[in-house]
């Protein structure tokens, strides 16, 4: 009976785990993988039935039983849960990533070969980085001067900017501002940077004033803004974004990989170096 108990224990404590997925924040640490843990569980269902067939009895237990067995084994065995919260995290993530090399191989057209997309420094480089924002994001606005730094510095290194607006109807008004902008082979880096440069919100009146910076003429901008292949283009982004499962900016995509947030330099730098070396963002034992 003490046996069955046990493996009771062990498999209601496996459920728990498997529920709580990210009760424990860690970081992934050497230890049992998801595939070894489903091992364990069906050696001890496989005990259980070893010991049905030699006759021992299985008692039946009630959740008023069961439940504090349970917090008790628990208490006793606190590494347990973690070690099993890192096998899934690791499982989790090597699932994303497989689903975002999927998607992103099914969207590759639409993200490096849209009409439209903005490219700065080598056109015909060796790396891409994408690069998906609004100019109304404030971590937009801390990541664009390492951007910038990343095209002055890499020649062989392509930034694709694709307008992103999420946040309000004042960022997809000055979306369609920079398409036009892009559109009409101005200089679109010093528009960019103007934008994120200033204050406020940036809205159809700030785009309009950066993009007569740039000498182009913001009554003939502001009658086309509307327009369809404007609007044609920032539904294919808004595309991209769902098949992807992008839902904040900046993020950014670069070789096999989706990242969000606010990237430092040194991180994309290190992850353009990867590419550049084995053709994944991650070189190594712990590429894929």
């Amino acid at each position: 009976m003490q046996k069955a108990i046990n493996i009771a224990l062990g498999l209601a404590v496996v459920v728990l785990a498997a529920g709580l997925g990210y009760a424990i924040a860690t970081r992934p640490a050497p230890g049992p993988d998801a595939a070894q843990i489903r091992s364990l569980v069906a050696q001890a269902m496989a005990d259980t039935a070893v010991a049905q067939t030699a006759g021992t009895a299985t008692a039946q237990f009630d959740g008023a039983t069961l439940g504090p067995m349970i917090k008790d084994y628990l208490l006793a065995n606190p590494g347990l849960l973690e070690t099993m919260s890192i096998a899934l995290e690791t499982e989790r993530r090597t699932e994303e990533a497989e689903r975002s090399r999927i998607a992103l191989d099914a969207l590759h057209d639409d993200i490096y070969n849209d009409p439209f997309n903005v490219v700065l420094g080598n056109p015909d480089g060796d790396v891409t980085l994408v690069e998906m924002f609004d100019y109304n994001c404030g971590y937009c606005r801390q990541v664009v001067a390492d951007v910038m730094a990343l095209v002055d510095e890499d020649p062989n290194l392509r930034v694709i900017l694709k307008e992103f607006p999420i946040l309000s109807q004042a960022s997809i008004d000055a979306a369609r501002i920079g398409i036009l902008v892009n559109r009409e082979d101005a200089d679109y880096q010093a528009f960019h940077t103007a934008l994120y440069s200033g204050r406020g919100t940036v809205d159809t009146e700030a785009a309009l004033a950066a993009a007569e910076s740039v000498g182009l003429n913001r009554v003939l901008l502001e009658l086309d803004m509307n327009a369809q292949d404007v609007t044609a283009a920032l539904q294919r982004t808004y595309q991209i974004a769902q098949g992807l499962g992008v839902s904040g900016t900046p993020t950014f995509i670069i070789g096999n990989e989706v990242i969000p947030g606010a990237v430092p330099k040194a991180e994309l730098t290190r992850r353009i170096a990867s590419m550049r070396e084995c053709g994944s963002t991650v070189c190594g034992p712990e590429e894929g």
